[in-house]
């Protein structure tokens, strides 16, 4: 009896050993995320909370962002393997010498938008001169700031130009009549401008995408650097086909997509109402989104080259995108 008790607890010690070896084999990757937990990274959170990051072999930290996080300086500081950032914002880093990489493009329209107050006399982007517009900044102003250039119209306040009112994240200065237009997302802050007391009827809207500005958003980067190493590769690629699960699930699982984001909420600043209404949003711009099509990054760039007065970017980019890690997840 006691060698078999002896041996029993030699076999449970080498099932705990091993056990304990398999999770702490689990392969540490943290994504720095752009914004607030909210349903816009509903498809991350969804991999997490149903464990296809597990499936994948993967530990995966998800940090949020907020006000006074800007992601690129993050990976850049070694806080994070992977970011999530508008790619506006992410070549303008490359440019001045941080070389992000796009591996993947999980968005493939944009949601951003100019809101404005019809009773300021705006109807369409003709009427924007000498008005004051709300504009984000910190990476977020790009796109704007290409927008203006492609119509001509000086952004530094003079006559015949706009005057920029730095916006924050709020909608307060359309409610309060401090700007004519603000800068909106139709998952997020349009629908602030509405719950503010403003009616659809009593707004204009300029869509980016209707007028042909919008740039991608919302995309996955990693450091140039890091491609050269297979194991950061393979372990990219397993976080791809994870998060890609995930985001198909938050697709077909809306509303329960919506409640597990809330569950990640820290702050308990989100309500069921607005995240399941911003999921429902989300998932009109991820359709069909992924593999970064080619295409769709250089109207990116195009746009952001604007007119030869005042470009986002100076240069055509290069190396700036690959295909390697989606291909290593999925197969070419």
């Amino acid at each position: 009896m006691k060698i078999y008790k002896s041996i029993l607890t030699a076999i449970c010690s080498i099932m705990l050993m091993a056990a304990s070896f398999t999770a702490q084999a689990d392969d540490k990757f943290t994504l720095q995320i752009k914004w607030v937990t909210q349903a816009q990274f509903a498809g991350y959170y969804v991999a997490l909370e149903k464990g296809f990051y597990d499936d994948e072999g993967l530990d995966v930290t998800i940090k949020a962002g907020g006000p006074d996080i800007a992601p690129p300086q993050v990976i850049a500081g070694g806080g994070a393997d992977i970011l999530i950032e508008w790619m506006p914002a992410a070549l303008a880093s490359r440019e001045k010498g941080l070389n992000l990489v796009n591996i993947a493009q999980p968005f493939k329209r944009s949601g951003m938008m100019l809101t404005c107050r019809k009773d300021s006399g705006i109807s369409s982007p003709a009427d924007f001169p000498n008005k004051t517009l709300g504009v984000w900044f910190y990476g977020n102003e790009y796109p704007f700031l290409s927008w203006m250039s492609k119509l001509g119209i000086a952004t530094d306040g003079s006559d015949g130009g706009v005057t920029v009112l730095k916006q924050g994240f709020n909608v307060d200065p359309i409610l309060q009549k401090q700007a004519d237009c603000v800068s909106t997302m139709t998952y997020n802050e349009y629908w602030q401008v509405i719950d503010g007391g403003l009616s659809a009827s009593e707004l204009s809207v300029f869509s980016y995408e209707d007028q042909g500005v919008s740039t991608l958003e919302d995309g996955l980067y990693v450091l140039e650097e890091n491609l050269n190493d297979p194991a950061f590769v393979d372990k990219a690629a397993r976080f791809l086909r994870a998060s890609m699960k995930g985001w198909e699930w938050a697709t077909n699982n809306s509303d329960a997509a919506a409640d597990i984001v809330l569950e990640y909420d820290m702050t308990g600043a989100q309500t069921e109402k607005h995240q399941r209404r911003m999921m429902g949003e989300i998932n009109k711009l991820t359709e069909n989104g992924g593999k970064l099509n080619v295409d769709d990054y250089q109207r990116t760039v195009d746009t952001l080259l604007g007119s030869d007065s005042d470009p986002v970017i100076n240069k055509e980019p290069v190396g700036a995108w690959t295909h390697k890690v989606w291909d290593a997840a999925f197969g070419s």
